[in-house]
């Protein structure tokens, strides 16, 4: 039987059954301090689809990182079919500036699909989608919330894509939601050239959150043994299916002042029930935050100081209270039995 030709990227030849970094040069600082994209490579070697898992595309989304760190540590891997290539940090200006931008101001993930000659983030984005997505059949890009913003975990998936809404349930976060495409963003850009990629969002900028990273490594897991990529031992299904939510909402700070929240990320609430109050410095006035609809809070801010018409509550509509509620339940069950995150393997 033939052996597997090797994958070439970068200038490098990874064998197959093997696995190697490899640096893509990005740019050069203005002290003359080169700067690569780092990307790892695992070669499998047996044949199968080529899948991308990316994160840090915003540089204070750290959770997406630690979520890549523990899966290059998964022992599933070691039979793994096809290609996996993982890019923990695609921003590596912005994680290294703590910052969700690039040196230039510019968001990355509404630059695509880049030029060779553009800006910076223009570039990057440019080698990016010619280097990894383009080589691969499926994506999976991570994300989390803003700074001082949380999300719950959840996959967002364009709209009408059967496809995607398969892979979403295979996924097993509590929550899928419609996602419309915006200009310039990764999804968009890889839609355009005919590949697909889940988006993953969980957690808050800077910010390590434990079950949004578990959540994440087993969705990633469930998705590559769904696509035949690995083998099913050891890697569980969800015990619950996902809420399916169709649209969602930014409920706005009503006044200025301190706020109090009531419900957590993850809560389901029912119509005109009170999520929070806010009450200017002086004690003399509240104004209470009401759900507009039945719903799950997605996200949510975190800090305590709110002007008036800042986003507070995300709340995504649901269909049923009770299969809601269940879903919560059942993920944190399930992350919190899964013999995969034993914690000697996750410090």
């Amino acid at each position: 039987m033939a052996r597997r030709a090797a994958f070439e990227m970068g200038g490098a030849s990874i064998a197959a059954g093997t696995r190697q970094t490899v640096d893509l040069p990005v740019s050069v600082l203005s002290d003359h301090t080169p700067v690569s994209m780092s990307v790892h490579v695992i070669h499998g070697k047996s044949d199968g689809p080529t899948v991308f898992v990316s994160a840090g595309i915003h540089g204070d989304e750290v959770i997406g990182v630690e979520i890549v760190r523990r899966l290059l540590r998964a022992p599933n891997l070691k039979s793994l079919r096809g290609t996996l290539i993982v890019i923990p940090i695609v921003n590596a200006f912005g994680f290294i500036n703590h910052s969700r931008y690039l040196p230039d101001r510019r968001d990355l993930n509404r630059m695509f699909p880049g030029t060779a000659s553009g800006s910076l983030a223009s570039r990057l984005a440019h080698l990016f989608l010619n280097e990894v997505v383009a080589r691969c059949d499926l994506g999976i890009d991570l994300h989390s919330a803003a700074i001082h913003r949380t999300n719950f975990p959840q996959v967002r998936i364009s709209p009408k894509n059967p496809y995607l809404s398969e892979l979403a349930e295979v996924f097993g976060a509590p929550i899928t939601l419609e996602s419309p495409l915006r200009d310039g963003s990764l999804r968009g850009a890889a839609q355009d050239i005919g590949k697909t990629v889940l988006l993953y969002e969980a957690g808050e900028g800077l910010r390590f959150d434990e079950m949004s990273v578990r959540a994440g490594v087993a969705g990633i897991l469930r998705v590559l043994r769904h696509v035949k990529m690995l083998p099913a031992k050891g890697i569980a299904k969800p015990k619950a299916p996902a809420q399916y939510c169709t649209s969602s909402k930014w409920s706005r700070a009503p006044a200025g002042g301190l706020l109090r929240t009531f419900k957590a990320d993850g809560e389901v609430v029912a119509k005109g029930e009170v999520m929070g109050v806010v009450a200017d410095p002086f004690g003399e006035k509240e104004e209470e935050i009401l759900a507009p609809f039945n719903g799950i809070i997605i996200g949510r801010a975190v800090l305590p100081v709110v002007n008036e018409g800042d986003a507070v509550f995300h709340l995504a509509r649901v269909k049923s209270m009770a299969d809601a509620e269940d879903a919560v339940e059942d993920l944190n069950d399930q992350l919190s039995d899964d013999p995969l995150f034993d914690e000697d393997e996750i410090i």
